[in-house]
């Protein structure tokens, strides 16, 4: 949570930004990421001065003697014509010098700078946006993660691949739905900005903090809850350094990305640039291509370019088709581990589409693999940027499906217009959708009413109607009888009207003459 000097901060920038001709907020957020990095690197200089000055150590500096100009301290005092050809050609390089040099552990956020391109041109901007930069508690762990999703809720345009920002509650009623665990394995094979990876590890400091590592405090009148993940003990490692795992074929997004998770405290993302549905994935990403993951979490783009002769093969065995949102399914179950799980968006087109591609893949998700829930989602979820009608398909890896629990969301706790207004406190159906999901996961209560929001469906029942999955298909609907006037009563009426019409021509023909 950012609190309303914090936030009025951003929005100045953002509008400075604006005002200096640079109006993609990618752009913007990116042009921010290089500024935030550049003074993350030095912030992660001086901890290793003092660091070395209390072992008597010496370890590898960052900068050295030829890049010690390059250091954010030195040069953000700088005035604007000094500093705009400093910081293009000489701090840039120095951005691409360490992604040259980096390798191993930690390695990924400085790789994706090898083509980091300074964009604002404005002596006055830079100077704006350095001191805007300089004033952002990026010390704080707790804020600078919120801070950098707010930077992000700027993003509101699709990209050309058909991919686009999921709303954060969304993101939060998956995750929620999914439960992660500290030993999982957690990976987004379209990954965007990382908001399911995020939330993921999110989820996992709220579950395991005791309460000496949880800290409240009120700012601005706004409660303030931070995690310390302290319940987190021998996973701690693992969390650090293998459980988030993401992919994209977008560098800026990748970047953008791999500093959202640096910045919500990963410290070690396993960030990478694939098409995962290429190829090439399986022979630069071995470990990950194939039964490699307990939990998938994704909202892959629905109507991307494909070049059919470069998807993988056995992807393509279990679906022949060119639609990405029928290849991502099939995708996600091949780097699933047997037993492992995955939440994911999905057109309502793959619910009930008939062509040979999308029965098939039903199909195999129903008769060789266990297909748990789907979760109807209102048409205007994704609005201002999408209006297409989605669904969540939730299924594991492997077994056979018997009954499969659908939920007909009808309000998410906002409109569904462009403005996307709150409604009342926010939660719609959401808590509701995770309540009854979690219930019928242990067997508890009854689900055998297809008039209520909640009910499950047996394979069986699917089989029967082709594996069709809409939930229109199975839902009923409350009838109401409907009381209407005889036809004898209506020709009554039809006939004084008439006559009211015919003496009404007559009044007016006498005043023609």
């Amino acid at each position: 949570m950012i609190t309303g000097a914090l936030r009025s901060r951003i929005d100045s920038l953002w509008t400075d930004f604006w005002t200096g001709g640079i109006t993609n907020p990618l752009t913007v957020i990116e042009q921010i990421t290089f500024l935030m990095y550049s003074r993350l690197l030095d912030m992660q200089e001086r901890t290793q001065e003092k660091r070395d000055a209390v072992t008597g150590k010496r370890e590898a500096s960052l900068f050295g003697d030829v890049d010690k100009d390059c250091r954010w301290e030195t040069w953000r005092h700088y005035n604007g014509p000094e500093m705009l050809p400093h910081v293009r050609d000489h701090v840039f390089p120095h951005f691409r010098r360490l992604a040259e040099r980096s390798s191993g552990e930690g390695s990924h956020f400085a790789a994706f700078m090898k083509d980091a391109q300074l964009m604002i041109q404005k002596e006055s901007l830079l100077v704006k946006a350095v001191n805007a930069v300089h004033e952002l508690p990026l010390e704080k762990g707790d804020t600078k993660g919120d801070l950098y999703e707010y930077l992000l809720s700027k993003l509101t345009t699709a990209g050309i691949n058909g991919q686009f920002r999921t709303p954060r509650h969304i993101i939060r009623m998956i995750v929620e739905l999914m439960q992660p665990r500290p030993t999982d394995r957690i990976c987004d094979p379209s990954c965007g900005t990382a908001g399911f990876l995020i939330e993921s590890y999110d989820y996992l400091l709220r579950h395991h903090s005791s309460a000496a590592g949880t800290h409240k405090e009120v700012i601005d009148g706004e409660e303030h809850i931070s995690y310390s993940g302290d319940l987190l003990g021998e996973h701690r490692a693992h969390v650090d350094t293998d459980m988030f795992h993401a992919y994209d074929f977008d560098a800026t997004m990748l970047r953008i990305a791999t500093m959202n998770l640096v910045m919500h405290g990963v410290k070690q993302p396993d960030v990478h640039y694939q098409d995962t549905l290429s190829q090439s994935f399986e022979e630069r990403h071995p470990r990950g291509s194939k039964n490699a993951f307990d939990l998938i979490l994704a909202n892959p783009p629905f109507k991307g370019s494909l070049d059919e002769q470069d998807v993988a093969p056995d992807i393509l065995r279990t679906v022949k088709t060119k639609k990405t949102e029928l290849l991502f399914i099939g995708l996600i179950l091949r780097m699933l581990k047997v037993g492992g799980r995955s939440a994911t968006i999905v057109p309502d087109g793959v619910l009930f589409g008939s062509s040979k591609a999308h029965v098939q893949l039903r199909q195999h998700l129903i008769e060789n693999n266990q297909l748990e829930a789907v979760i109807s989602l209102p048409s205007g979820v994704f609005k201002p940027y999408a209006g297409v009608s989605t669904a969540i398909i939730l299924f594991a890896k492997g077994g056979k499906t018997e009954n499969v629990f659908f939920y007909d969301v009808q309000s998410d706790g906002f409109t569904l217009d462009d403005k996307r207004t709150k409604i009342g406190d926010g939660n719609g159906d959401r808590l509701d959708v995770r309540t009854k999901y979690l219930q019928w996961c242990e067997g508890q209560g009854d689900f055998s009413d297809r008039k209520a929001k909640a009910f499950e469906v047996s394979a069986d029942t699917i089989r029967a109607q082709g594996y069709d999955l809409s939930i229109n298909r199975y839902k009923q609907r409350p009838h109401t009888e409907q009381e209407h006037a005889t036809p004898q009563d209506i020709l009554l009426a039809l006939q004084k009207l008439e006559v009211s019409i015919q003496t009404e021509l007559d009044s007016l023909q006498e005043l023609l003459g």
